[in-house]
């Protein structure tokens, strides 16, 4: 796989609490992203230690097209929710 993957940071409610409370950032990644490709990544990007990675597909939502009386599906997104090891902090995630 290549080696620059996208890493976008997920910021909603739930995220923050997980990164404040168990030391869990999620990240929006390629859908052809694997397991090893996100802890590479987010260890050379925020020089930190990953002890665990889970990956998510979110299904994409289906849309209506009323014009064209179509029905079509948005792409998948995978989520990668990845753990660090303790005391290891991603300051850049919780400033932005």
């Amino acid at each position: 796989m290549e080696s620059n993957i996208l890493l976008q940071p997920v910021i909603s409610e739930k995220s923050y609490i997980l990164a404040n409370s168990a030391n869990k950032y999620t990240f929006l990644v390629d859908p052809k992203a694997t397991k090893i490709d996100v802890k590479r990544e987010v260890s050379k990007k925020y020089k930190v230690t990953v002890t665990d990675v889970n990956m998510v597909t979110r299904p994409g939502k289906l849309k209506a097209d009323w014009i064209r009386r179509r029905q079509y599906r948005r792409s998948d997104m995978k989520k990668a929710i990845v753990q660090l090891k303790k005391g290891d902090k991603i300051e850049e995630f919780l400033n932005v």
